[in-house]
């Protein structure tokens, strides 16, 4: 008899019962895994049986049978076929609490009200949370752990249906945040819709660049243009049902940057060098704001090291690190084209810059900058 006493222990899941999950793409084969990992009964549909099959051989679920009862139905769907699907669901499983994962929540709620939908066990969600690349393939159980999940409650909502959709945030890793409709879509439109679209218009200026300019890139339009690989027709859905707030902020954001471009066409009138700076500080205070790690909103400074191109020297610097008493808080890593080092950008807080950089600089490491 094999002994398995050194297997890690399933955690128990807060949702019980059987989870019905419709959409086998990333959001919803990624909310399988992470279901299946604590043990949870996942049925899995799609439109697309090929989809369906790919989903179910990657182990996010497995196909509906006829005596199904599920507790909770997961609608990961496209925008434009959402309320269709969640119509349909809250009829087929009369005892289920129906939620969704979409990116906008008002629009599809709005169109279940004015079909006269009976929406009392009806709950909108979305999880803050996604990767550049979708489908099945690309899903993964732990890409909801420490990300928010908005959960949009309304009068009909009971303690009990609520209940079950946070346990399903929780058990998947994710924070809570109850949220309007209204507010979760403006909300949206500013730190996702919007930065999706400024990333793509940037990125397309590098079409038709010189190959000598690309060669410059480094990390910091690396990072601007990350979100540009998303996919172009699930993003032309999003923006358009979320039309009106992400118009809001492209006018505001066009009028900042109409403000910095009348004042660079003549950067040395009175006033032009201020309103650039302003406009540069404005962005620090900004990004003082985001929430950082564990959700605070706490700076940390920076030590830069340059790091052989060659296996096992960034597992070296994190345990020289540990063995420093300094914590890691973030990381980003920066390769120039043609070189046989990288250079590893350790986030840490202030007090802890000092002991970083002598102790990393007694032992040998290369130390590029600081920004303490």
């Amino acid at each position: 008899m094999s002994d398995d006493s050194s297997a890690p222990a399933r955690v128990a899941s807060r949702v019980q019962g059987t989870v019905r999950i419709v959409g086998a793409g990333l959001l919803g084969s990624s909310v399988g895994h992470a279901l299946r990992a604590r043990g949870v009964d996942v049925v899995l549909a799609d439109a697309s049986p090929a989809q369906l099959r790919l989903a179910v051989d990657y182990g996010a679920g497995r196909l509906p049978a006829d005596d199904d009862r599920p507790g909770l139905v997961v609608v990961a769907v496209p925008p434009d076929v959402i309320a269709d699907v969640i119509q349909q669901e809250l009829a087929d499983h009369p005892d289920a609490v129906v939620t969704d994962v979409a990116s906008v929540k008002l629009e599809p709620l709005r169109e279940l009200r004015r079909r006269g939908a009976d929406l009392t066990r009806y709950i909108g969600s979305h999880p803050l949370a996604g990767r550049e690349r979708g489908g099945a393939i690309s899903a993964r159980a732990d890409i909801f752990v420490g990300r928010p999940w908005v959960v949009c409650r309304d009068g009909e909502t009971s303690a009990a249906d609520l209940a079950v959709v946070e346990a399903l945030a929780l058990d998947l890793g994710a924070t809570p945040i109850e949220m309007s409709p209204e507010e979760h879509d403006r909300a949206v439109a500013l730190v996702s819709h919007v930065p999706q679209i400024v990333a793509s218009l940037l990125a397309g200026r590098f079409v038709e660049a010189p190959d000598e300019s690309l060669r410059l890139a480094g990390q910091g339009v690396r990072d601007t243009t990350r979100i540009a690989a998303s996919a172009p027709e699930l993003w032309t859905q999003i923006l358009g049902a979320n039309a009106a707030p992400v118009v809001d902020v492209l006018d505001r954001l066009a009028d900042d940057l109409s403000a910095v471009s009348a004042a660079l066409r003549e950067p040395d009138a009175a006033g032009s060098r201020r309103a650039v700076a302003d406009a540069i500080r404005r962005g620090n205070d900004g990004v003082d704001r985001l929430p950082g790690k564990h959700g605070q909103n706490r700076r940390f400074e920076s030590v830069v090291v340059m790091v052989d191109d060659t296996p096992g020297q960034l597992g070296r610097l994190f345990g020289e690190l540990g063995e420093l008493d300094v914590n890691v808080e973030d990381l980003r890593l920066e390769h120039s084209p043609g070189a046989q080092f990288g250079l590893a950008e350790i986030s840490v807080v202030p007090g802890a810059v000092r002991r970083a950089v002598d102790g990393l600089q007694a032992r040998g490491w290369k130390i590029a900058s600081t920004n303490d």
